[in-house]
């Protein structure tokens, strides 16, 4: 299996979409859109990768608003790749934004989510190849 190539500082590598029901929203763009799912075990609940049509290239994830993500807003949000996620974090309030979600563990790196100054909601995320 080839080794996937880093995300280059700054490119928006992720995007997850966080609601009451993933299930149905997960349904909604399966139909919309042709995506496939493939279902993640949350520990007693399940969210959803979401893969192109007849591919297994996993391209967004859509996840049920519980545990740590109850207080996300439900949009789509993107993620942005960060060389140093503790010091982008600090960056974003130094500069007067807020950190809404500090920085945590996801499968492949740390992220958190920020507000900007504008009021724009995303996430920052630093792959473990950074860390």
């Amino acid at each position: 299996m080839a080794q996937q190539a880093m995300p280059p500082i700054g490119m928006i590598s992720w995007q997850d979409l966080t609601v009451a029901n993933a299930k149905e929203i997960c349904d909604f763009y399966q139909a919309v859109v042709g995506w496939s799912a493939r279902a993640e075990d949350m520990g007693g609940y399940q969210d959803y990768s979401m893969r192109l049509p007849g591919s297994n290239q996993t391209i967004a994830g859509i996840c049920h608003a519980r545990g740590q993500n109850a207080d996300l807003p439900p949009q789509w949000l993107i993620y942005i790749t960060v060389a140093d996620i503790h010091e982008s974090a600090a960056k974003v309030v130094e500069l007067g934004g807020a950190v809404l979600s500090p920085p945590r563990r996801l499968g492949g790196g740390d992220f958190c989510v920020i507000r900007d100054p504008a009021g724009a909601v995303c996430a920052l995320f630093q792959p473990i190849g950074l860390i």
